[in-house]
């Protein structure tokens, strides 16, 4: 009977983010389906107008979701009863721009937004702009990680590591994404930002993966 070890290998690393990602969401309630479609759409073209303006190519602001809803709310009527009253049509954009991280190009950014006139609601993710290299670090990290662990187990107990037997790794996606957040919110806050726009240092990304590693052993 082939004796083995089982070892889980841990890979860590600590990224600097040089990129950063905005999530941008606009919408327009109507009564009629067509003209909440025309208004949210006007919104989406100020906000292409304004990127445009500050240099980036119309296509560079990415659209996520698209989303139409039925809107109602619960009105009381004179004998206390409540009913179901449309309200309009809900008409809803989900957009992202994402560009090399600096100070100066997201304050120019978020000041070309907050001016546009759309008022959006944002989100400011930092992350990495080759998150793949990251990813392979860490799996290199982790095997030399598992290896290291097999052959200190084995020398303890008076064993000689074999043939690695099999690999089992879950190809999950890795989080690289700084926990740093600004402007989840909308309108005033976003302008009272831009006017006073601090500089940012974003925190490290801590990011991690495992693997785990079957070796053969030989006493």
């Amino acid at each position: 009977m082939t004796k083995t070890i089982t070892v889980k290998g841990i890979g860590a690393a600590k990224v600097k983010p040089d990129y950063v990602k905005l999530t941008l969401s606009v919408g327009a309630i109507r009564k009629e389906y067509d003209k909440a479609i025309q208004a949210a759409a006007e919104k989406i073209e100020r906000l292409q107008a304004a990127i445009m303006g500050i240099g980036y190519e119309k296509s560079d602001l990415k659209t996520m979701s698209f989303d139409v809803d039925s809107n109602y709310e619960s009105v009381k009527d004179r004998d206390g009863r409540y009913n179901s009253v449309f309200v309009g049509y809900d008409c809803t954009y989900s957009l992202s721009l994402s560009f090399d991280f600096d100070n100066s190009s997201l304050s120019k950014a978020l000041n070309a937004i907050s001016d546009c006139g759309a008022n959006p609601e944002l989100s400011i993710e930092f992350t990495v702009k080759n998150p793949a290299q990251i990813s392979e670090e860490l799996l290199w990290s982790a095997s030399l990680n598992a290896k290291k662990k097999a052959e200190i187990l084995c020398a303890a107990s008076g064993a000689t590591l074999g043939e690695l037997l099999s690999i089992d790794y879950n190809w999950g996606e890795i989080n690289v994404i700084s926990k740093t957040r600004l402007l989840e919110d909308r309108g005033m806050e976003l302008m009272s930002l831009t006017s006073n726009m601090p500089e940012i240092e974003p925190d490290d990304i801590n990011a991690s993966d495992t693997a785990t590693f079957v070796w053969e052993i030989k006493s």
